[in-house]
């Protein structure tokens, strides 16, 4: 099969695509024919080598950490041959291939109506959920701003902040303040230029940068949820996430997505309602995989890059 990894970290290009033998699923996991998979900020930068000491020095590595494609060997009872599924395959990277082996709680049936390429748009929305339900548990009526607001979170959040009751205001490029309304932000602003944003009792932060400058723009029981932080900048980012998350007003809570079946369905639910719906930029064939992380790397994303497996 084809899959994609890098031999070194470093820029794009040292993306490749090689072959590799069709995985032996284990107990428990669904091997899975991957029809897309997109491209998330978070896999780039262990790529560039920014998270080094965490990722080690291991190599060939592999990225890709959702998809969506068919059934091959079941592994579960919910699963039959040829089912349509999405998910992610969790903490560790990889779907970016052929194949994949997935355990069956990270998979849930996609919903239909979808191409491949839009389905795989949207399983990052889970991260959305967890962070404003689950997280910071948004109410009706509340003043919301989405940090990346175009982005592959952000574009899902604001069209969930606003079907959650919020009043809620996207942050992104000058080029992208259009979609961001159509989206259903009240407000769309530009970061380069914000002015004075106001305050806000939830801050959805997937940017990652200058946390403590968004952290000020807090009501006195607002709640930051963040998603991202600067890599060039770990240490004072995760010791103000540390210093502020045992608060009890204007606290901040850190979390990365590890979403399993349940949250799957209910991201499902709200795909079928029409409440939510995919966003693609741009998508690659497998062997353009560098080019598509170039591109995300550039920045101005207009929801997500996907990169198809046919």
């Amino acid at each position: 099969m084809r899959l994609a990894t890098y031999d070194r970290y470093g820029p794009p290009e040292v993306l490749s695509v090689t072959t590799g033998p069709v995985p032996r699923p284990d107990r428990g996991e669904v091997l899975v024919r991957v029809r897309a998979v997109s491209v998330n900020g978070g896999e780039t930068g262990v790529r560039a080598g920014l998270l080094r000491p965490l990722t080690g020095n291991r190599f060939p590595k592999r990225v890709g950490v959702d998809l969506v494609g068919e059934v091959v060997e079941p592994g579960s009872s919910r699963f039959a041959v040829g089912d349509r599924v999405w998910g992610l395959i969790g903490r560790r990277m990889g779907s970016a291939a052929e194949y994949v082996a997935v355990p069956a709680q990270r998979l849930d049936h996609a919903p239909p109506g979808l191409t491949a390429a839009e389905a795989v748009a949207l399983p990052v929305g889970t991260t959305a959920i967890t962070a404003l339900r689950d997280k910071a548990a948004l109410a009706p009526g509340e003043r919301l701003l989405v940090r990346g607001a175009s982005g592959g979170v952000g574009y899902i959040a604001v069209q969930l902040g606003k079907a959650m009751g919020a009043h809620v205001t996207g942050l992104a490029s000058a080029a992208n303040l259009d979609l961001v309304r159509e989206l259903g932000a009240d407000e769309a602003i530009d970061y380069r230029d914000p002015g004075d944003l106001g305050r806000f009792d939830v801050v959805l932060d997937t940017a990652g940068t200058d946390l403590p400058a968004f952290h000020r723009l807090l009501t006195p029981r607002g709640r930051m949820v963040a998603i991202s932080f600067d890599p060039s900048h770990l240490v004072r980012s995760v010791g103000f996430i540390l210093v502020n998350a045992p608060r009890r007003t204007r606290w901040v809570r850190f979390f990365s997505g590890n979403p399993t079946t349940p949250l799957l369905a209910e991201l499902g639910r709200w795909v079928r309602a029409g409440t939510i719906r995919p966003l693609v930029d741009k998508v690659f064939p497998l062997e353009d995989i560098a080019a598509a992380h170039r591109a995300l790397e550039q920045g101005g994303v207009r929801g997500k890059f996907v990169v198809e497996l046919p």
